[in-house]
C-alpha cells in the first residue's frame, strides 16, 4: 500500500510538459548558474562581439561602401545585423567547449547514470547557450547605439529580429552539441568549435554586400543561412540592405531563415541525441 501511495505520488509530481523539456529545464539552469559563478567566460564572451564593431566600423568602415545608399553612417548601420548574426553563430563554439568539457570531467557518465531523459542535457545544454546570447545582443546593441547604428522600422519589427536571431542561436547550438560529443578533450574542441564558423560568416552578406563578391562565390553566399538570417535583420531594423542578388533565399529571407533552422534542429538534435545515448565520457 505505501508503495503505491509513493508511486501515485511521484506519478503526480509528473510535469504537465514531459520530462524531456523538464530535465533540459534543469540542466539549463546549472549551465546558467555555472556562468555567473565563472564570470571571467561571460565577459569574454562579451569583449570579443565589441572588438568586431568598433574594428570595423572605424577601421574598415569607411573602405566598404554600400550599393544604394550614400549615407556617411550606412556602413555602420548595414553592419551591426551582421555582427548580430555572427555573434549568435558563435554560440555553436561554447556548445562544442562545453560538452567536451563535461565528458573530460566525467559529468555525462553522472548524468546518465541519473534517471533522466536522453534529450534533457543536450537541450539544457543548448537552451543555455543560447539564452546568454540575449545578454550579449543587449550588450551589443548598446555598442551599436553608440557607434550610430539605429533601429527605423518600429519596435514590433526589432522584436522579431531579436526572437530569429535568438532562434539561429539556438539552432546553430545544436551543430555545436554534436560536435563537442565527438571530441577527445576541450583542446580539440576548442578548435573544432570555431574552425567552421569563420567561413561560414564570413562567406556571407554580414560584413560587405553580396554584389563585391565573384559570381560563384555569390551563390555560395546567397544560400548560407546566415546571409539570410543577416538580410531579414536589416530589413526588419530599417537598415541599409544594399542591393542583392536575384537568389531565392534573399527574396524570402524571413522565410528562409525560419525553415533553415527548423530544418537544422530537426537533423543535429536527432544526430546528436543518438551520440549522447552511446558516448562515455573520456
Amino acid at each position: 500500500m505505501t508503495t503505491l501511495a509513493v508511486t501515485m505520488t511521484h506519478a503526480r509530481r509528473r510535469p504537465f510538459y514531459g520530462w524531456t523539456i523538464h530535465d533540459g529545464l534543469v540542466v539549463a539552469r546549472r549551465n546558467l548558474i555555472q556562468t555567473i559563478r565563472v564570470p571571467e567566460l561571460l565577459f569574454f564572451s562579451l569583449v570579443q562581439p565589441v572588438i568586431f564593431v568598433l574594428l570595423f566600423a572605424y577601421v574598415f568602415g569607411g573602405a566598404i561602401p554600400i550599393p544604394g545608399d550614400a549615407a556617411t553612417d550606412a556602413y555602420r548601420q548595414y553592419l551591426m545585423p551582421g555582427i548580430f548574426g555572427q555573434t549568435v553563430a558563435f554560440a555553436a563554439a561554447s556548445s562544442t567547449v562545453g560538452l567536451a568539457e563535461d565528458m573530460h570531467k566525467g559529468l555525462i557518465d553522472r548524468f546518465r547514470a541519473l534517471p533522466m531523459a536522453p534529450g534533457g542535457v543536450l537541450i539544457g545544454r543548448t537552451l543555455a547557450d543560447a539564452t546568454r546570447q540575449i545578454l550579449v545582443l543587449f550588450v551589443l546593441s548598446i555598442t551599436g547605439y553608440l557607434v550610430g547604428w539605429r533601429i527605423d522600422n518600429g519596435l514590433l519589427n526589432a522584436i522579431w529580429a531579436y526572437a530569429l536571431l535568438l532562434l539561429f542561436a539556438y539552432t546553430v547550438a545544436w551543430i555545436g552539441a554534436w560536435i563537442g560529443l565527438y571530441m577527445p578533450n576541450p583542446e580539440t574542441a576548442n578548435t573544432a568549435g570555431l574552425v567552421w564558423l569563420f567561413p561560414l560568416t564570413f562567406l556571407s552578406n554580414a560584413f560587405v554586400p553580396l554584389n563585391s563578391l565573384p559570381g560563384w562565390l555569390q551563390v555560395v553566399a546567397a544560400w548560407n543561412p546566415i546571409s539570410a538570417l543577416v538580410l531579414a535583420c536589416r530589413e526588419l531594423f530599417g537598415n541599409p540592405t544594399g542591393i542583392q542578388p536575384d537568389y531565392w533565399p534573399l527574396q524570402h529571407a524571413e522565410l528562409y531563415t525560419l525553415l533553415s533552422c527548423i530544418t537544422l534542429i530537426a537533423i543535429f538534435a536527432t544526430l546528436a541525441v543518438r551520440r549522447y545515448m552511446h558516448t562515455t565520457s573520456r
